[in-house]
């Protein structure tokens, strides 16, 4: 991978695409198929994989709760996630966002999830060709820096997320070598409170969209 002299790493679930309203979207189908029961049931095991692998796994969750039961709804579901139209998902000028950086360096997705839906949900986004390729989806992808440099070598990055988790890691461990932006967009922005006051964002934006305007003199330290 050749050397960039900046590197914009882009977030997906809540930061180009509204997850909050497929999460939605997927209660009520759930509620519509299997009942509040088997709704609830769903939560119930879906807190307890991200427990355990850290990340949401959707299809693993719907295998757990169907179980033996080989029942339409069940395969209604499967066809309700693996179709589900993430391109009517995509925040207001995100793909703008992506086009506008790519003036100024080299935007890439770094994302957690699983090795199956999260791929298919960004290339069903229109993510995987406007990002043409580059695109990186980890476990835990604060522990995952060095190989993160190692496939995008960079002078310096710039990450794009709405969870201030994740910044304020990625700050302590990379320091000056990274630009830290916070789209206030999603449940995990709107709760907010001691990891931004520990580590305050450099760039804050109100939604993903606004990064389509923003002049490069903003990432001056970047450049």
């Amino acid at each position: 991978m050749p050397h960039d002299s900046l590197v914009f790493l882009f977030d997906v679930d809540n930061t180009l695409l509204d997850n909050d309203r497929f999460g939605a979207d997927l209660a009520a189908r759930l509620e519509h198929a299997v009942g509040v029961d088997g709704r609830d049931r769903y939560n119930a095991i879906d807190k307890e994989i991200r427990s355990q692998v850290g990340y949401a796994d959707y299809l693993g969750t719907l295998q757990r709760l169907r179980g033996n039961d080989g029942a339409t709804p069940y395969m209604d579901l499967a066809f309700f996630l693996l179709d589900y139209p993430f391109d009517e998902r995509r925040f207001t000028g995100a793909l703008e966002a992506v086009d506008h950086v790519r003036t100024m360096g080299r935007p890439v997705i770094m994302s957690d999830g699983d090795t199956v839906f999260q791929p298919r949900k960004i290339r069903r986004a229109g993510l995987w060709d406007a990002f043409r390729g580059d695109v990186l989806i980890y476990v835990h992808k604060e522990d995952m820096l060095d190989d993160m440099q190692r496939r995008y070598p960079a002078d310096h990055y710039v990450m794009v997320d709405d969870k201030p988790r994740i910044l304020v890691a990625m700050k302590k461990l990379m320091g000056e070598k990274v630009t830290t932006v916070f789209v206030r967009q999603g449940h995990y922005a709107a709760a907010a409170g001691a990891d931004l006051e520990a580590a305050p964002p450099d760039i804050t934006i109100d939604a993903i969209g606004d990064l389509a305007s923003m002049p490069a003199e903003r990432f001056s330290r970047a450049t």
